[in-house]
């Protein structure tokens, strides 16, 4: 892995006390959130709340998701205050989006999740590799190794979950209390570390739905996969880019609804174990089964 959260980072989590069904007092740990204001050179773009773990990621994949910055784009600088929970991204290019900004629409995304008309200008130019290919063998033991990774699901609940994955290896993996920051944060660390997606595969604990779709085609990636189910629109748009597109990824079942002819089937199910209670059951109406 080369890059992951740290359940142990105590800036990440709170122990808090309460009461349980019985009334018995009980401790548990919950999932801290903060707002990040985000500027692009002088203008104030959005707050959002985050974990605040990836500040500087969060911030240009937010500017590339949202065609703030393009792939093309050059950023000076990224400069992150703690104290003041600003991080403030830099380009040589004056840039003014006080009219988009006004024209955004909010998306069934949680949080601060939006969407601008002329995203969908970029994501019909985007043309995703037709040879990428996936082996069912290696879809299984990608799901192993990310339902057994350290997690702040785990720890505490409420929280989102995102990988980059190539093959059958998980080689990033972002959280956040929102799915679309954790898609950002990806977004960001592939521009900043200049990584591309086309031999990639994304894989997400949130439902498939339009932006999800958009994203993750914008992020040049053919493959996308989630535990969890899809939104009319969402398959639509992934038919139209020939995005592989599979939900509802449990153990050994799974749907898929687009770009069909990526999948290799070479797995012999009798050998896929179902998957373990153990993982998901803990908060799972919190996190991506319901978000």
């Amino acid at each position: 892995m080369l890059v992951q959260p740290d359940p142990s980072d105590p800036r990440l989590t709170r122990r808090v006390t309460g009461i349980d069904q019985t009334g018995a007092p009980v401790e548990t740990a919950v999932t801290v959130e903060r707002p990040l204001t985000l500027y692009l050179n002088g203008q104030e773009i959005v707050t959002m709340m985050t974990i605040l773990d990836r500040p500087e990621d969060l911030a240009v994949g937010y500017l590339l998701n949202q065609g703030m910055l393009k792939a093309h784009s050059v950023v000076e600088g990224v400069d992150y205050d703690e104290d003041l929970s600003v991080v403030v991204v830099r380009t040589p290019e004056r840039t003014n989006f006080e009219e988009k900004l006004r024209k955004k629409t909010l998306t069934s995304g949680c949080a601060q999740g939006t969407a601008f008309g002329d995203l969908m200008e970029d994501f019909s130019e985007v043309r995703l590799p037709a040879e990428a290919a996936l082996r069912t063998s290696d879809l299984y033991r990608l799901l192993h190794a990310i339902n057994t990774l350290p997690s702040l699901y785990l720890e505490a609940g409420a929280i989102h979950g995102c990988a980059l994955c190539q093959g059958d290896q998980p080689l990033v993996y972002m959280e956040d209390v929102g799915r679309h920051n954790a898609v950002d944060k990806i977004a960001g660390w592939m521009f900043r570390n200049g990584v591309g997606g086309g031999d990639k595969l994304f894989y997400t604990t949130g439902r498939l739905t339009s932006e999800m779709v958009i994203k993750t085609v914008r992020m040049g990636i053919p493959i996308l996969v989630s535990r969890s189910g899809f939104t009319a629109w969402g398959v639509e748009l992934a038919r139209e880019a020939n995005l592989t597109l599979i939900g509802r990824c449990k153990g050994k079942r799974f749907t898929a609804l687009a770009g069909l002819e990526r999948i290799v089937f070479d797995a012999d199910l009798a050998y896929v174990p179902e998957e373990s209670a153990k993982h998901w059951r803990k908060n799972s109406r919190e996190a991506g089964d319901e978000g």
